[in-house]
């Protein structure tokens, strides 16, 4: 079996903030499946900041998107045909389909739904990389202690919003910061946060340093860094002693070239935070979810019931139609999407 469907294709890489001309959408036929290949209509894609890392042509942990390929994702989608053992039509799968909505995939590729995860879309957030990513990095880096102080940015994000309401679970007070004060308002709101910045009102890393230390005058003892930028400058300064710091992203610095080489400002320059480093004896921790795969059942067993008993808030953000698909990704970039982006084909 076989079929046509369209997809989104990277047509040149972008300098700095990517635009519309960077993407193209082709139509294309799948080929007849070979032994152990399954054909999947997807439903929804997602799209994530770490995305914009793979458009430049540099060494990161993963290998760039060529020119011409189609755009790197995380998909949930139904099987249409199979002929892999173990897969069955109708199953529901999610796999690295890419923006698309239809995709020939090998089955040892793609890891079957639980039934009980409804809407399958939450596979793409809460219950899914960046859900997954925020109890990873928060339970085996930051080591969390009830009565410690936890800092995250992004915190109306599919991965900040887990870190906050896990820390706050764990007893912590959790400072959030956000973009705007529709979303700090949201963060107390919905993600129960103690307090939340709007960095936009900030001009300077000193400036948010200072607003920080007002409502965390103990200090920082875990800062969940997925950000970079402003917010970073900001809050190491703030650190205690023996701090935590997982690192899974720096979205801030994504657009600008070499990830952000020459970003850090003379406050905090690279002398100045080796030395705080050093000095408050600092743990830095960065990591890549996808080493952490085999540990993906834990999680969801783990907050699984904590979303279907409404313990554990979450927020999406759908666009409808593949169409859509590089508009929404620029927005996401500069902070226009509320909660977890995903893109309904």
């Amino acid at each position: 079996m076989s079929g046509t469907g369209k997809r989104v294709i990277l047509s040149s890489r972008p300098v700095g903030l990517p635009t519309l001309d960077n993407f193209s959408f082709e139509s294309f036929s799948t080929p007849p499946l070979t032994a152990g290949q399954v054909l999947v209509k997807v439903a929804h894609f997602s799209l994530d900041p770490y995305m914009r890392g793979r458009m430049d042509d540099a060494r990161s942990y993963a290998p760039p998107i060529q020119i011409g390929s189609v755009m790197e994702a995380g998909a949930v989608g139904c099987v249409e045909a199979s002929a892999c053992e173990g897969l069955e039509v109708g199953d529901w799968v999610y796999g690295r389909m890419g923006w698309t909505d239809l995709a020939v995939i090998e089955g040892g590729l793609v890891q079957k739904l639980p039934i009980s995860i409804e809407p399958k879309s939450l596979a793409l957030g809460v219950l899914g990389m960046p859900g997954f990513t925020g109890w990873w990095g928060l339970t085996q880096h930051g080591r969390p202690k009830a009565g410690e102080t936890l800092v995250v940015g992004a915190v109306t994000g599919p991965v900040g919003s887990m870190v906050a309401q896990l820390s706050k679970k764990l007893g912590l007070k959790t400072i959030g910061i956000a973009g705007s004060e529709e979303k700090c308002a949201l963060a107390v709101d919905k993600f129960g946060v103690d307090h939340c910045l709007n960095h936009k009102s900030f001009n300077t890393p000193e400036a948010l340093s200072a607003a920080l230390e007002a409502v965390a005058p103990e200090g920082v003892d875990i800062y969940f860094e997925n950000v970079g930028g402003k917010l970073f400058e900001a809050v190491i300064p703030r650190m205690n002693e023996h701090g935590r710091i997982p690192v899974c992203g720096m979205i801030s610095w994504y657009n600008e070239g070499s990830m952000g080489t020459g970003a850090l400002t003379e406050t905090l320059s690279t002398p100045h935070l080796w030395r705080n480093i050093l000095v408050r004896k600092l743990s830095v921790n960065g990591f890549i979810i996808s080493d952490h795969w085999s540990n993906y059942l834990q999680f969801v067993r783990e907050i699984e019931p904590l979303v279907e008993s409404g313990t554990l808030k979450y927020l999406e953000d759908e666009v409808a139609g593949i169409e859509k698909a590089p508009s929404a990704f620029i927005g996401l970039l500069q902070g226009h999407n509320l909660g977890k982006l995903v893109v309904a084909v």
